[in-house]
């Protein structure tokens, strides 16, 4: 259980173009990347905990947000003698699945993000590599069969999480220890909780979803609709979803830092509304224990995560459909490091995320 491994630490795509490279989008230092709702619960939490009220006053607060969080069995339908081996029993390895039910373009029984998140035995810091929706991998057959080639998300359509997270596992050689679920069409609740976001749109454009908004580049202040749909938008853009992820990446970090400047700490009423509105779209494995998981985290800063993707050789058409075919040799590379919990040591090697 999370509970008690993590209270011993210190202290207690659908793909309209090619990617920015070979390999994926470099290593970045941001601000909440795309952790999505778990980040910001985990960042309320903490605050509440660090100045809010008194210490009994925030632990039992946080122990009542945290009973609004759904809890599901996932590891008791996998196959044992299929998963990889633990390597570094101390460190977690956290799989993040997001997907947005309201999206007018996204079947509701596809996700749309795919994270794996590397927690340290150290807890120094949390590596958060984005697996493309699209990447063409062999999705295994759950009875033991050779499977079938297929998009990454498919799993998740066809077997739902036990089968996303035996495809993962498949790929990376990684052991997942817990998953975390978010639906990302409730997050524009959280956006108006903190008072909206500022954004920089980096080119004018018009959403292809009615009510047809418009954004024009340059700063513009967003409420959560107006954030939402923006972060959908990909056919516009030469390199499709690549973009809309890197647009969903600033969303994050601009709701944390408007979370962060806002005073959102002296408002008890907006404390509650964001930091419920996080906790009701996020599901967790039976193991996990989000407070537990907040108070190990607790020490943690914004630069201490850094965002990856998993390398990839391209784009390219398999049965009909747009993929992202993976670069097999720099991908080995990169989840052997993450086995072996030595991602910091492969960083330093590859600076630019080659």
């Amino acid at each position: 259980m999370l509970d008690t491994e993590l209270k011993s630490d210190t202290a207690v795509p659908e793909t309209d173009g090619s990617p920015p490279g070979t390999t994926g989008q470099p290593p970045s230092r941001r601000r909440g990347g795309r952790w999505l709702r778990l980040a910001l619960l985990v960042a309320g939490l903490s605050l509440l905990l660090v100045v809010g009220g008194t210490a009994t006053a925030g632990w039992l607060y946080a122990r009542s947000v945290e009973s609004h969080v759904d809890k599901v069995e996932i590891f008791t339908a996998l196959p044992e003698a299929q998963r990889p081996v633990k390597a570094v029993e101390q460190a977690r390895n956290f799989l993040i699945v997001g997907s947005d039910s309201r999206d007018p373009d996204t079947s509701g029984s596809r996700t749309d993000t795919i994270i794996l998140a590397h927690l340290p035995a150290d807890r120094s810091g949390v590596q958060m590599i984005s697996i493309p929706r699209d990447t063409w991998v062999r999705v295994p057959d759950p009875d033991g069969g050779d499977g079938r080639q297929d998009k990454i998300n498919s799993a998740y359509a066809t077997g739902g999480t036990p089968l996303l997270v035996q495809t993962v596992e498949a790929f990376t050689g990684v052991r997942i220890d817990h998953v975390v679920l978010i639906d990302f069409a409730g997050f524009a609740e959280i956006i108006d909780a903190v008072g909206g976001i500022e954004l920089a749109v980096d080119e004018s454009f018009t959403s292809v979803h009615p009510p047809y908004r418009q954004f024009t580049a340059g700063l513009q202040q967003m409420d959560g609709d107006t954030a939402l749909d923006y972060a959908r938008q990909r056919k516009q853009f030469a390199d499709g979803d690549f973009t809309r992820v890197r647009h969903q990446q600033e969303i994050i970090a601009a709701v944390l830092d408007q979370a962060s400047s806002s005073g959102l700490l002296t408002s008890p009423g907006q404390l509650d509304d964001f930091l419920r509105a996080t906790a009701d779209a996020v599901t967790v494995d039976e193991g996990t224990s989000v407070f537990d998981t907040v108070w190990a985290l607790r020490q943690l800063r914004s630069t201490d995560l850094t965002m990856l993707t998993s390398p990839s050789a391209g784009t390219g058409q398999q049965a009909g459909q747009s993929v992202v075919f993976p670069d097999e040799a720099a991908a080995a590379d990169l989840y052997a490091a993450v086995r072996g919990d030595t991602v910091d040591d492969w960083l330093r090697e590859h600076p630019t995320g080659r």
